[in-house]
């Protein structure tokens, strides 16, 4: 992945300005971006929406899963960019393989803690950019049972997350920086076939060894377009071997799901599912010098507003080279789940809804119920000496609902919540003083019908007075 400081198709743009001769220079070359991201183009049988909408029913409802980047790039500890971006020649990176020992079954960890912050899948790098397989292949010594592990890591990560519970996911980057095919198969027919009959074959053992896959996720597709890698027969036989699975976009076909990158925004096409992938600092492989951590407060709140726009988000974790995870990470995490553990329900297979964020709170929904996440307690304020709507203390509030509300409670612990509604506010009154929960207190509100909420109706609706007070 990419440093979150600069977005992985301007990072390419920058890298493949030296290669701007072999990009366009063959059919089948990606140009100088290096990424596409498939969208949909045209309309699709209710068939294909019909089983996509089966396959990804899980999916939808799970809201939170667990990256894991590893390889040999955490044995150097400085980012997972590393071999590109410094130059190191790759006879002397190869070295990094013999020399790369974590300790056996560090996965464990990474399921147990996963499944304790809430997460329902995970989605583990089978080949990074660097070429090196963390799995038993036939078709290069390059990968970890041939050399320093001994044995294959993606077999011993499918056994921990299937001992927790948690779905299965594949990382794969199409982008090799190793194979000696891996750039110039953008300029030589030979070699893009040769390039390209490995990747399927790599594709079809991970497809193949270890049972059922959930989550198929390709990462950057340079030097070649769709036609180049021969996208589409790619899928052609990865649906053929786990027809129950899930793709990306990655490959430069439209796939089941957009991959928004360390922000979150849906796409534009309305209905389209799709998963932010978000890193915790602002390394996505181990990087021993990057204390920049987001705070619990921070990722609760992005896994709030993914579920708002019913979407995903896909946390990454860096484990270090023997495989633990930085302890930051950790009590991250778990500090997640413990707020997961009471207001879990408010995120996982929640359901569209149409509501405007506030500048303190933000919302989910499950059928009638509205779930009012509160990010900022307002507490006391000197304003209830004078303003009749501030009391009694505290007061939530919503303006612009349209909905009667039925009742009211604090979701965590059942306690119910007075209310009032009036045209363009309904207001929960007499609560705590201090935050109930944190980093979020969630309302749970019944209403009439399905919850809308739009600030505009109070700016357009609002009864006004006079012009002077």
């Amino acid at each position: 992945m990419r440093s979150p400081k600069m977005s992985r198709r301007d990072h390419l743009r920058l890298l493949g300005t030296g290669a701007t001769a072999l990009a366009g220079s063959a059919a089948g070359v990606l140009p100088v971006s290096g990424q596409t991201h498939g969208e949909p183009t045209a309309p699709e049988s209710p068939e294909v929406i019909a089983d996509r909408e089966r396959r990804m029913k899980w999916w939808h409802a799970a809201r939170f899963g667990m990256f894991i980047h590893w390889g040999l790039y955490s044995v150097i500890g400085q980012h997972e960019w590393a071999m590109e971006v410094e130059g190191i020649p790759v006879a002397q990176y190869e070295q990094l393989a013999k020399h790369f020992k974590p300790q056996p079954h560090a996965a464990r960890a990474w399921a147990k803690l996963a499944k304790r912050a809430g997460q329902k899948y995970m989605v583990m790098t089978t080949k990074h950019h660097e070429g090196f397989c963390n799995f038993e292949t036939k078709l290069t010594n390059y990968c970890a049972p041939k050399q320093g592990p001994g044995r294959d890591l993606v077999a011993e990560y499918v056994e921990a997350a299937r001992a927790e519970g948690l779905r299965v996911g594949f990382y794969y980057s199409l982008m090799d920086w190793h194979h000696p095919d891996g750039a110039r198969c953008a300029t030589d027919e030979a070699a893009r076939v040769r390039f390209v009959e490995y990747t399927h074959g790599l594709i079809r053992e991970l497809m193949t060894q270890y049972g059922k896959i959930d989550v198929l996720w390709y990462d950057v597709s340079w030097p070649l377009t769709p036609e180049g890698w021969e996208s589409e027969k790619m899928n052609k036989m990865v649906f053929e071997l786990q027809p129950d699975i899930i793709v990306n976009n990655r490959n430069g076909l439209p796939g089941d799901f957009a991959t928004p990158e360390q922000h979150i925004t849906a796409p534009s096409e309305a209905g389209r599912a799709w998963e932010t992938c978000m890193t915790m600092n602002d390394s996505w492989g181990y990087q021993k010098a990057d204390d920049n951590w987001k705070s619990t407060k921070t990722i609760v709140r992005n896994l709030i507003t993914c579920a708002h726009e019913t979407g995903n988000y896909l946390l990454n974790i860096g484990p270090k080279p023997d495989g633990s995870i930085p302890e930051e990470s950790v009590r991250v995490l778990t500090e997640v789940g413990e707020w997961m553990d009471k207001n879990g329900p408010t995120i996982y297979d929640s359901d569209r809804i149409t509501a405007q964020d506030s500048y303190y709170a933000n919302y989910t929904r499950r059928g009638n119920t509205l779930y009012m996440h509160v990010y900022f307690w307002p507490g006391e304020t000197l304003a209830a000496n004078w303003v009749p709507f501030f009391n009694p203390q505290s007061v939530v509030a919503i303006g612009g609902l349209q909905a009667k509300v039925l009742s009211a409670k604090l979701y965590a612990s059942g306690t119910p919540v007075k209310f009032e509604q009036g045209d363009e506010y309904v207001r929960f009154m007499g609560l705590p003083v201090s935050t109930p929960d944190q980093p979020a207190t969630v309302l749970a509100i019944e209403c009439d019908q399905e919850p809308v909420v739009d600030h505009n109706d109070v700016r357009k609706y609002r009864k006004r007075e006079g012009v002077g007070i």
